[in-house]
């Protein structure tokens, strides 16, 4: 049996990355998401092992001492990361994965992959780029959740993540999404082909 895909999708905050995820989810049934862990608190309506792996600073450090990451970083205070457990099996059984993960969580797969014979060759990388830092901008504003100074600290983080998409194999300029959706369903489409 042929090893699944594990897609990988970055992007900046405001891009539209989650929206196109969801999307896939929703719409390509073969295609499962991968459940990422964090020390966060859940926010309202999230549910530990659906949402995230909800764990402790202590249980999270834990899991790093022991390998169990394939990537793991630490952001805005909190530690996030992707569990080999998460992905080993479904892999090996053929399940093609999507992992939506920052620049830096995306930078360590591409890493490991390098060197795991069974990410060796199935990961394919997509970075979702916004259609101009005005844009970007606008599309954070709009959300309304920010302030002020969260929107400039994103708006930095952005350019930032966004000079790191040559490392991709494939950029998704963001239009509609509708056309971000068949941009990465059609590097879904061409990667299991």
């Amino acid at each position: 049996m042929n090893s699944g895909k594990l897609i990988i999708v970055s992007g900046p905050a405001g891009s539209g990355k989650t929206t196109v995820c969801d999307r896939m989810l929703a719409e390509i049934p073969e295609v499962e998401r991968v459940v990422t862990s964090t020390t966060r608190k859940p926010r309202g309506g999230e549910t530990d092992k659906v949402d995230y792996y909800f764990f402790d600073h202590e249980t999270f450090e834990a899991k790093i001492a022991a390998g169990e990451f394939y990537e793991h970083a630490h952001v805005h205070s909190n530690l996030y990361g992707t569990l080999k457990s998460e992905v080993q099996d479904k892999l090996a059984a053929g399940t093609d994965l999507l992992l939506n993960i920052d620049v830096q969580g995306a930078a360590q797969m591409r890493e490991t992959a390098n060197n795991d014979p069974l990410l060796k060759g199935n990961v394919i990388t997509v970075f979702i780029m916004p259609p101009s830092t005005d844009e970007l901008e606008a599309r954070l504003r709009g959300r309304g959740t920010d302030a002020e100074d969260e929107v400039q600290r994103r708006m930095q983080v952005a350019i930032d993540e966004m000079q790191q998409s040559e490392h991709y194999d494939h950029i998704i300029l963001s239009g509609s999404k509708d056309e971000d959706f068949e941009a990465l369903k059609a590097i879904y489409r061409e990667a299991k082909a």
